[in-house]
Parts: structure tokens; C-alpha cells; sequence
């Protein structure tokens, strides 16, 4: 292995571990939609996992496409750059309207009391809501296409350094050595998201604020909409 190889899959794991601690929206989004959802463990882990890849894979396509076509790096930075706007568009306009459905439940979801007459003559009250512990959770709407939503906001959004940086200085050597470095890349930004997702999603399962969970889905929608801004208007 070459000393610029070397160097090249060191820079790599580098940049793969900064780029994605440093974007929020690698992985606010499953944080607090999983807690919102009440996803377990295992679905949380696989659909930041599958949104990851899906993250990876279509800049590495991009990348392969551009050096195979001999397209120039500024046009592929260029259409980079277009997907970037996209995504984060796509997450901001998701976010709001997961927060308005979010602020329709909850407000739908108001404690209320009715009081019961007992055969007895004993009269009593009791506060519920109708969308408590005794609703059906899979009635919810959008609970099954919300992981396929994120996983195609994800396909659009690029990994910005990981063709100008890494694939195009690998292609000086080999075809071998673009894959391995993108490999290294996608490894480590995938490993990232999950590691930083489950840590999040263990450490929010011991937190019950019975105030909050009223307007969980709302919150949750808040943070990706703020994530998607963090994205359009500070570039991160």
C-alpha cells in the first residue's frame, strides 16, 4: 500500500467521523423521531443504518459516474451543491409538516374529565385522553412510510467532501483504490450515525416527562425542520 493511499484512507475515516458529528442532520432526525414513534432499539438502528447507506451510496454513484465520464470536478461539485439545497429543502418542508400533524394530535390529545355514576350512588371523575396507552399505535398516520421519507431525503442529500477530496485524488492510482476509500468513508460516517443515534436513543429511554410527550411528535418535527434550516441557510 502506497503512502498516499495511506494517507488518503486516514483522511477518509478523518473526515467521515468530523463531517457527520458536525451535520445535525446525520442524525437529530432518528433521534427524535424514534423517540417520538417509540421505536425500539433495533428499528432505530436499522432505518439510521439504511438511511446512512443510502446517504453514502449516491454520492459514491455520483463520484464513479464523474470519473468514468471524465466529467469535470466544478460540475460535479456543481450538482452537489443542487442536491445539498434539496435535501435540505425536502427536510425542512418534512419537519413542518410532521410539527403540524404533531400540534393537530396533541391538541386532539387534551386531558379531558367525564364523571360515572356507580350503581351505588357513588359519583367519580376521571381524566384521559383518547390517544393514550389504550390507542392503537399502528393507527397513527404516516407510521410506516415516515423511515422510507427519511431514507429518501437521505439518497439526495451528498456527502460534499467525499468526491472533491478523496474519490478524485484515488483515481490517480486505481479503480480499486477510489472503492477502498470510499468505503472507508461510507464505513465510518454509517458506523457515526448509528453510534451517535443509539447512544442518543439509550440515554432518552430512561427520560419520561409525561408534559412533553403530549407534544412529542410536534418537538420532533421542530428539531428536523431546524435541522434542514441548519443545513439551507449555515451550511452545515
Amino acid at each position: 500500500m502506497s503512502q498516499e493511499l495511506t494517507i488518503l484512507l486516514g483522511t477518509a475515516a478523518t473526515i467521515g467521523f468530523v463531517h457527520t458529528i458536525l451535520g445535525p442532520d446525520h442524525y437529530l432526525p432518528f433521534i427524535v423521531i424514534s423517540k417520538a414513534r417509540g421505536w425500539n432499539a433495533g428499528k432505530t438502528l436499522w432505518i439510521t443504518a439504511l438511511c446512512g447507506l443510502g446517504h453514502v451510496l449516491g454520492s459514491v454513484a455520483l463520484g464513479f459516474l464523474g470519473i468514468g465520464a471524465g466529467i469535470a470536478l466544478m460540475r460535479l461539485e456543481a450538482f452537489e451543491s443542487l442536491r445539498g439545497d434539496l435535501a435540505a429543502w425536502l427536510l425542512m418542508a418534512f419537519g413542518f409538516t410532521y410539527m403540524v400533524w404533531g400540534l393537530h394530535r396533541a391538541f386532539r390529545n387534551r386531558p379531558h374529565s367525564h364523571s360515572h355514576t356507580h350503581e351505588d350512588g357513588v359519583v367519580h371523575a376521571h381524566t384521559h385522553t383518547h390517544l393514550g396507552p389504550h390507542s392503537h399505535v399502528h393507527a397513527a398516520p404516516g407510521r410506516s412510510v415516515t423511515p422510507w421519507v427519511l431514507f429518501l431525503i437521505f439518497v439526495f442529500g451528498p456527502c460534499e467532501p467525499l468526491i472533491p477530496i478523496l474519490m478524485f485524488p484515488a483515481a490517480r492510482g486505481s479503480v480499486a483504490n477510489v472503492a477502498l476509500v470510499a468505503g472507508v468513508f461510507g464505513a465510518v460516517t454509517v458506523l457515526t450515525m448509528v453510534a451517535t443515534v443509539m447512544a442518543a436513543h439509550y440515554g432518552l429511554s430512561r427520560i419520561r416527562v409525561r408534559a412533553l410527550e403530549r407534544f412529542g411528535h410536534a418537538l420532533a418535527g421542530l428539531a428536523v425542520l431546524l435541522s434542514g434550516g441548519a443545513i439551507a441557510f449555515l451550511g452545515l
